[in-house]
């Protein structure tokens, strides 16, 4: 295995993406729906959880399996194969890409754009990383930081890794495809 990573530019990986595509016919639309959900989810845990600390009533601890064996089945339906700790990679990148685009929501009602912004940047980030992991476009034993941008000694775009998978993301998932 060489040390460069094998995408040195966005058109490669989205030729890579529509390969994989082609070998592993995804409902991209339906499954960003089924992300969403998911990360709700994961929230309506983190509540059950914190009701039951705050109110000291058992049966919210109770009502959080059930949610977990729902959340689990479905992520099941993203998350087809996986290796070492990618399920629970996976999990905590949905779970942090909610809770940031939940402070954005929080940050934005309070008139504070620019942070909010940076939330939501942040959020999308995270989504995309899941996405790039779970369609096996990102290997983390092939990243190579070059500088703050550069992927590789090849990547004259310098978007860096949230780059491209943002930009891939943007391109494949469209959640207005019926």
């Amino acid at each position: 295995m060489t040390n460069e990573l094998p995408i040195k530019n966005l058109d490669e990986f989205v030729k890579k993406y529509d390969d994989l595509k082609k070998q592993n016919p995804l409902d991209l639309s339906s499954d960003q729906d089924l992300s969403i959900a998911i990360m709700n989810l994961v929230s309506i845990e983190e509540h059950f959880f914190f009701t039951g600390a705050k109110t000291g009533k058992n049966e919210y601890y109770d009502l959080i399996d059930n949610v977990r064996e729902m959340r689990k089945t479905l992520l099941k339906k993203i998350i087809k194969e996986y290796e070492g700790e990618i399920w629970c990679i996976s999990k905590h990148l949905l779970a942090a890409s909610y809770r940031l685009m939940e402070v954005g929501t929080k940050q934005l009602g309070q008139g504070k754009k620019e942070e909010a912004y940076d939330f939501f940047g942040k959020a999308f980030d995270l989504y995309s990383l899941f996405w790039g992991v779970n369609m096996k476009l990102v290997s983390t034993s092939d990243i190579k930081k070059i500088d703050n941008e550069a992927l590789n000694k090849h990547d004259t775009e310098k978007k860096g890794l949230f780059g491209k998978l943002g930009a891939l993301v943007k391109k494949a998932i469209d959640c207005c495809i019926e």
